[in-house]
């Protein structure tokens, strides 16, 4: 177990320095400026844009198939497509991760213990898929705070057209004024209706871009009441009414589940030290007696 435990001390954070440095977001600056000067200079290095793919970069398009590649995409859009990780950097640090891996994997090697061979072969696929552990952990995470963030936003929705205004209007004060994911969402769908996409599509965009069962609802009767002619503020008053007690009966289930969590730390942390704490000065008296 001593080389084992130090392999992990020395791979793991080798890996994240790895991951830090391809993450590190340092062409955003040159692929800025080189959009602004797009038309303005002949020379693309002269403005600063890049001229050549990555190697890494390459790697990772050609020896990766590209039903991976849309199942990366997928994440990605599951994970808000965060700035700092665009598809390609993450195609360059599978195969950057991977050879880190198989770097370390040959070190451990050159051991004849058995175990120290399947670490290596660990230490390679576990280095490969570190991105896709990643993406799905930050796409969890983010549909997680959409579907806590959900039945505010709805209110809002609500008051803002009882008040009077749109529902694009009352999309747009919503984004405007919220600061989590799904106001985020909310801008993104406002941006495509601007760019030019129907309202429908726009609608089922949000509901491809999140997992979250109470959105696709949502859209479904968006879609519905707008092909239908249904008032929009009925379906927000049912949709918020349904996402209230549905979150009401989250907090009953995850109430529901705490003693049972909490019962094994109980019985293998608490009621141990509880019982040397209370048991052990008798049990010391009683052999101090019997002793004598």
């Amino acid at each position: 177990m001593i080389p084992l435990a130090a392999a992990l001390l020395v791979a793991l954070p080798a890996a994240a320095v790895s991951w830090s440095l391809l993450a590190n977001d340092r062409g955003a600056a040159r692929a800025i400026r080189a959009n602004l000067t797009r038309g303005h200079a002949a020379d693309p290095a002269a403005s600063g844009g890049p001229t050549t793919v990555p190697l890494f970069e390459r790697l990772g398009r050609r020896f990766t198939p590209e039903s991976y590649i849309r199942r990366l995409d997928r994440m990605l859009s599951l994970a808000g497509r965060p700035a700092s990780l665009p598809l390609g950097r993450v195609l360059a640090a599978k195969p950057a991760l991977g050879l880190a891996g198989l770097a370390f994997g040959l070190l451990m090697s050159g051991n004849p213990a058995p175990i120290l061979k399947l670490m290596a072969l660990f230490l390679v696929v576990f280095g490969y898929f570190i991105p896709d552990l990643l993406l799905y952990s930050k796409g969890t995470e983010r549909q997680k705070a959409i579907q806590q963030e959900l039945p505010n936003i709805m209110d809002q929705l609500l008051i803002s057209v009882e008040a009077g205004l749109g529902f694009e209007a009352a999309l747009s004060r919503a984004g405007s004024t919220g600061t989590g994911a799904m106001a985020e969402e909310l801008v993104r769908t406002l941006q495509d209706m601007q760019v030019g996409r129907s309202r429908r599509d726009a609608y089922l965009g949000l509901a491809e871009r999140t997992t979250v069962p109470e959105v696709r609802s949502f859209v479904q009767a968006v879609i519905q009441a707008d092909e239908y002619g249904i008032a929009i503020g009925r379906v927000l008053r049912v949709q918020a009414k349904s996402l209230r007690l549905r979150r009401r009966q989250r907090a009953e289930q995850q109430a529901m589940k705490l003693p049972v969590k909490v019962l094994f730390p109980l019985l293998f942390f608490i009621f141990p030290v509880l019982f040397i704490a209370l048991l052990g000065p008798a049990v010391i008296n009683t052999i101090a007696i019997f002793s004598k």
